[in-house]
């Protein structure tokens, strides 16, 4: 088990993931009592003007690029960074990757601050819990829209400021590998990579096992990429966009897409806050078609009822250019809802017509993942919706806030028992991901050399 000095200085009685201040003042301890070792800098700023800092281990002419807090709502990479910068911070030369004089760890401490100050007000309003629920965690976070996303954002044409940082720091570290921390709500944990890594597959498998965390055999994140090993999908070449989501066809525009240019891979490392077991099922799910088309109705069904409430709050809510709340709630109202369903047809059409013994049934596994995606788009909605209305002084808004309150409440008590959710403490996601990026690396290192 991981055990960082840093770790426990924001680790209470409270199973908690520390905020972007917490991080950036333990990467200053770190600097300080490592000071031959670590260097801490500004590498650019937000659009609202916040630091985008970036800690560098190490002093070998090889790098890995390490970014966490590229999604506002997925917190647990913040931890990841200053577990694994202390680590090779103190000269644990596991593999040749943590050696710092072969290889330089650069660790952006978070890319979205602007996205994290949003989401951790949220946070600020629940009351903390030993052990958080579905229901606090969608009342609370923010995720932005993908206009707003940095490393989403180029994919749909628009360049952010700090999508720029992290362009500007790929082309000037060249970094044979680029790790982006990420985690999901409710699943299990899956690797996304833009070429494959084989010598990752096992330890990734071990960790999860050791830790208790399932592994995502079918993820709407990667619903149509190549999938070589359990939970490990890559990215289809640049040509073919008859195997990626919809809203992604533009994909090598990412940031993930740049490591590449140089030789380098991105590997994409996600993590689950609350496990469902059945993200694991490899069993053909039964029915999957009427399945399916049920999720579909549960997304769509989901979408008009909060819309319908932002129908009625829309004369009183701050408009949408003021307001990142807004924005999401309006942006997932303007045809998201569609989009997540439309995206899974071609499995649904699939389903209809396989035979009890097709290969290519979807399995339990992939019917829970989509489960997910269908349950997650109206709560979250739902939830940004609720922090607005809460917000609002206007009359009408109390009435409203009590009818969404009920349906999101029930929404969030449902997702827990069709999904069998059982939270992951947060000791546990930190150290299954960076074991993963230090599999990733040592993979990777091998094949440069």
């Amino acid at each position: 088990m991981f055990s960082p000095e840093c770790f426990e200085e924001f680790a209470d009685h409270t199973d908690r993931y520390p905020t972007v201040a917490e991080v950036t003042e333990s990467a200053r301890q770190l600097v300080s009592r490592y000071p031959g070792a670590c260097r801490l800098r500004r590498i650019g700023r937000s659009r609202a003007g916040r630091p985008i800092r970036m800690l560098s281990v190490g002093h070998g002419p090889h790098h890995v690029l390490v970014v966490a807090g590229p999604h506002p709502d997925e917190p647990v990479g913040g931890a990841t960074a200053l577990v694994l910068a202390e680590q090779v911070a103190r000269g644990e030369r596991l593999f040749a990757a943590t050696d710092p004089a072969l290889v330089t760890w650069d660790f952006v401490l978070c890319l979205d601050p602007d996205g994290a100050a949003v989401s951790e007000a949220g946070t600020e309003e629940t009351t903390a819990a030993a052990v958080p629920t579905l229901r606090s965690y969608y009342r609370s976070t923010y995720r932005p829209i993908a206009a707003e996303q940095p490393e989403w954002a180029p994919i749909v044409g628009r360049q952010l400021p700090e999508s720029e940082v992290l362009f500007e720091t790929i082309d000037a570290l060249r970094p044979f590998l680029q790790c982006s921390l990420h985690s999901t709500d409710v699943g299990g944990s899956w690797v996304q990579l833009t070429r494959d890594l084989p010598e990752l597959a096992a330890p990734f498998r071990t960790s999860a096992a050791e830790l208790g965390i399932p592994l995502q055999h079918g993820t709407y994140d990667a619903l149509y990429w190549e999938n070589p090993s359990s939970a490990v999908y890559v990215l289809p070449p640049p040509d073919n966009t008859a195997r990626l989501t919809a809203g992604s066809e533009n994909i090598g525009a990412s940031t993930w897409c740049a490591p590449p240019r140089y030789g380098g891979v991105t590997a994409i490392v996600e993590v689950p806050m609350w496990a469902s077991d059945l993200a694991e099922d490899l069993t053909p799910y039964p029915d999957a078609g009427h399945a399916l088309r049920d999720l579909t109705g549960l997304v769509l069904d989901g979408g008009r009822q909060v819309t319908a409430v932002l129908e009625k709050a829309r004369a009183f809510l701050p408009p949408p250019q003021h307001d990142p709340l807004r924005r999401v709630v309006e942006w997932m109202a303007d045809g998201l809802y569609d989009m997540v369903a439309n995206s899974w047809e071609p499995l649904a059409r699939q389903a209809a017509v396989s035979a009890d013994d097709d290969p290519r049934r979807p399995t339990t596994a992939q019917v829970a993942a989509l489960n997910i995606v269908a349950r997650r788009q109206p709560v979250r909605a739902a939830g940004l919706l609720l922090r607005l209305l809460k917000a609002s002084d206007d009359k009408a808004a109390l009435a409203l806030y009590r009818e969404l309150d009920e349906l999101f409440s029930a929404w969030c008590a449902d997702a827990e028992e069709a999904l069998q959710v059982r939270w992951v403490p947060v000791r546990h996601q930190v150290e299954h991901q960076a074991r993963t990026v230090l599999a990733a690396a040592e993979s990777a290192l091998k094949a440069l050399r």
